[in-house]
């Protein structure tokens, strides 16, 4: 048996579990199992592995994926450049840590870019925003950060900016249900068609961000396949 699964605390809700559960099963690959491991402190990380030697590869989340990094062994350039891990895969003796954040990210995001989108803003500062600045680095897209306390703030946020920066990503859990009525304030009536709206929020499906964004005749995208993107491209990390 090849087992797989998810830290964090607490874990009453599990994305991962659900998807891998059902991948193994419709895809028929035989002898794998995926397990929720909800540890209530990041010290009980090695016993997990040693009462578990069946165990290949971890997923990380909140909120540990800072927490677990000096347990590990080696961090791969991206997680060292964000700061941040969420897949674990055991090679030998050897933890390595990974951020699928930037593939799920850039996967999703790249068949949408058009000509216009020369240059993005970033809303938010945290360790979402760090993976999705390392992820526009990589496909050469320059960036401006915007968040309450800057570098820019929202009130500093200009027309010219707003029409020069064609793409923009919410990082932010601005508009997440519950609290589906709050976004980003940006000067939203300077977007128009050539603007790329992506929340990495997924639920509500459609945010007040990207219904902001759709109201001016801009594309918009929520963050429910880059979710899907990152749990597959933590199973080609455990297969490589």
């Amino acid at each position: 048996m090849r087992l797989f699964g998810l830290i964090g605390f607490p874990l009453s809700h599990s994305f991962s579990k659900g998807f891998f559960t059902d991948k193994f099963s419709r895809e028929n690959i035989p002898g794998c199992a995926y397990e929720n491991f909800p540890i209530p402190d990041i010290s009980a990380f090695p016993s997990l592995w040693e009462n578990n030697p069946a165990l290949e590869g971890l997923n990380v989340t909140i909120p540990y994926k800072q927490a677990v990094m000096p347990f590990l062994d080696e961090l791969t350039d991206a997680a060292k450049a964000i700061g941040a891990v969420n897949c674990i895969r055991r090679n030998g003796k050897r933890l390595i840590g990974h951020n699928t954040d930037v593939l799920g990210f850039g996967r999703s995001l790249q068949p949408l870019l058009t000509a216009h989108h020369t240059q993005a803003l970033v809303l938010g500062t945290g360790g979402a925003a760090q993976a999705v600045k390392y992820a526009l680095t990589s496909l050469n897209i320059p960036y401006t950060e915007v968040s309450r306390s800057g570098p820019v703030t929202y009130e500093a946020v200009t027309e010219d900016m707003m029409r020069s920066h064609k793409l923009i990503v919410n990082t932010t859990p601005l508009g997440m249900y519950p609290n589906v009525d709050a976004a980003p304030p940006l000067p939203y009536a300077f977007a128009g068609p050539e603007h790329l709206f992506y929340d990495l929020v997924y639920n509500p499906a459609e945010t007040l961000f990207m219904k902001k964004g759709l109201e001016r005749g801009a594309a918009a995208k929520n963050g429910h396949e880059m979710l899907i993107l990152q749990a597959e491209a933590s199973w080609e990390i455990w297969n490589d």
